[in-house]
């Protein structure tokens, strides 16, 4: 598929589908898969991102994420790596991404969905798997964190893959042929 020790970055708001999809590339590559969520969470020493979250508060958070995340990204060899909603805006974060994977020409794929369907998977999920940030409702936090991060996941993205109404299968399709038409030279 690609050449050895390539990453591929999954972003996208929380409940986008990276982890299900990093699961399936995983799988049908032979890759490792991180999700950053459980990296963060071991370093906060809380069972789940949303526990640590909880815990910790979203400043210490964010410092855990962007820990984790400089780790994931210097271990060698490839992997798929799911970040965590907010990852790009841990302090350095962003920059991280940026340096990393564009310097190595590392795929960045954004899973992009409108937050109405956002809402919609994640009224499904356990609320303490994802507390609110804000504060505010859950579709008005979505639309909010939509507004707040879509233009950062779009500068960051190598790709950016329209997720509305797709199966996994139909996307890790999409997220293949993204990486096979990449120059890797």
């Amino acid at each position: 598929m690609y050449d050895a020790g390539v990453k591929v970055l999954l972003i996208g708001l929380r409940g986008c589908g990276k982890t299900t999809l990093g699961r399936l590339l995983s799988g049908r590559w032979s890759v490792p898969f991180v999700d950053l969520d459980d990296r963060t969470a071991a370093l906060l020493g809380a069972s789940s991102a949303g526990e640590g979250l909880r815990l910790k508060g979203e400043s210490a958070f964010r410092e855990a994420e962007a820990a984790a995340l400089h780790a994931a990204l210097a271990e060698p060899g490839e992997q798929i790596l799911a970040l965590g909603g907010g990852t790009p805006t841990a302090p350095g974060a962003a920059k991280m991404i940026r340096d990393w994977c564009g310097g190595r020409r590392w795929p960045v794929v954004y899973l992009a969905l409108r937050p109405e369907s956002l809402v919609e998977r994640l009224e499904r999920l356990n609320p303490l798997e994802r507390p609110p940030l804000t504060g505010l409702v859950l579709a008005e936090e979505v639309r909010l964190l939509h507004k707040r991060r879509d233009d950062l996941y779009r500068e960051l993205a190598s790709h950016v893959i329209d997720a509305e109404g797709k199966s996994p299968a139909e996307i890790a399709d999409l997220v293949g042929r993204a990486c096979d038409s990449m120059d890797w030279g």
